[in-house]
């Protein structure tokens, strides 16, 4: 009896061990999409009044979450029923991360007449802001869904040989690190003003490390939310080059010769340009439809 009860804790001990092997690999393995997925939500979670930064940004966090809880079983019964669908979806979701990247560059060359910027108009209404606000919320649970499949596919890949308790364990412990990491990352990035204008205060009057902090991040803040756009979309393309470059091994063997990095965003903004010119050809040729009022 003492036996077979010193057996199972053995059991779980080496279950447990693996748990944090196969952890620990498949942490390096999505390491460079968690980053990318950080790059990506730091911008989308940007550009909203202070007081709304936090609300905001916890939207999004629960938003990621029921991404999750909607992605995690939805992928564990397709790799066991229908393990030829993944690929297919990781395609798709990869045209709607290009599309949305090339986008945001056509919206920088060609300024749309409704955009007036990443903030409403100072004098837009309540209800103006609030469809903003829950526009970019939208975008930002939408562009996390896709990121959190390709996190979640790349984490399964790496525990595939391992039994099912093991994947599972591993893989929702990938995708929990990648929320909660990636957005208390991004509640820090966006409340450095904040933090910079306590320090200031914290100072009083004095020029000494407190004040120089201070300033330094509430100089820095405003730079540092430029360069996440430019660097935002740019791991869109990267990561949707790299879904498309990964998962054909035509494409992959077309461009050996180049960089993995220059090949995956080549890739990404080929396949986004595309996307672009199909959905702008198709907007144009269906207001051209449009019956005018008499």
């Amino acid at each position: 009896m003492a036996s077979g009860f010193f057996a199972v804790f053995d059991d779980i001990a080496a279950l447990l061990d693996d748990v944090v092997v196969m952890s620990k690999i498949a942490t390096k393995k999505t390491a460079g999409i968690l980053g990318d997925d950080l790059a990506v939500n730091a911008e989308k979670a940007s550009g909203f009044a202070a007081s709304r930064e936090i609300p905001i940004l916890w939207a999004i966090t629960k938003g990621s979450f029921l991404n999750k809880l909607i992605i995690l079983p939805a992928v564990f019964l397709l790799s066991f029923f229908a393990p030829w669908s993944i690929t297919p979806i990781l395609l798709i979701g990869g045209i709607y991360l290009a599309y949305e990247g090339m986008e945001k560059i056509y919206e920088y060359i060609v300024p749309h007449e409704a955009e007036s910027g990443n903030r409403p108009p100072p004098s837009a209404s309540k209800e103006e802001v609030l469809v903003h606000e829950n526009k970019k919320i939208k975008s930002a649970i939408t562009t996390d869904f896709i990121l959190s499949i390709e996190i979640i596919i790349i984490a399964l890949g790496t525990v595939l040989g391992q039994p099912l308790v093991v994947q599972m364990v591993v893989v929702t412990f990938i995708a929990i690190l990648a929320t909660i990491g990636v957005y208390g990352i991004v509640a820090l990035i966006v409340r450095m003003d904040d933090l910079g204008f306590k320090l200031i205060t914290m100072a009083n009057g004095s020029k000494g490390l407190l004040a120089g902090t201070g300033k330094l991040l509430v100089n820095t803040l405003p730079k540092v939310i430029k360069s996440l756009t430019v660097i935002g979309t740019i791991a869109l393309l990267l990561v949707a080059g790299g879904i498309y470059v990964h998962n054909i091994h035509q494409l992959a063997e077309l461009l050996e010769a180049i960089p993995d990095i220059p090949a995956q965003l080549l890739t990404g903004v080929v396949v986004g340009t595309v996307a672009l010119l199909v959905i702008k050809s198709f907007i144009k040729i269906s207001k051209s439809f449009k019956v005018s009022p008499q």
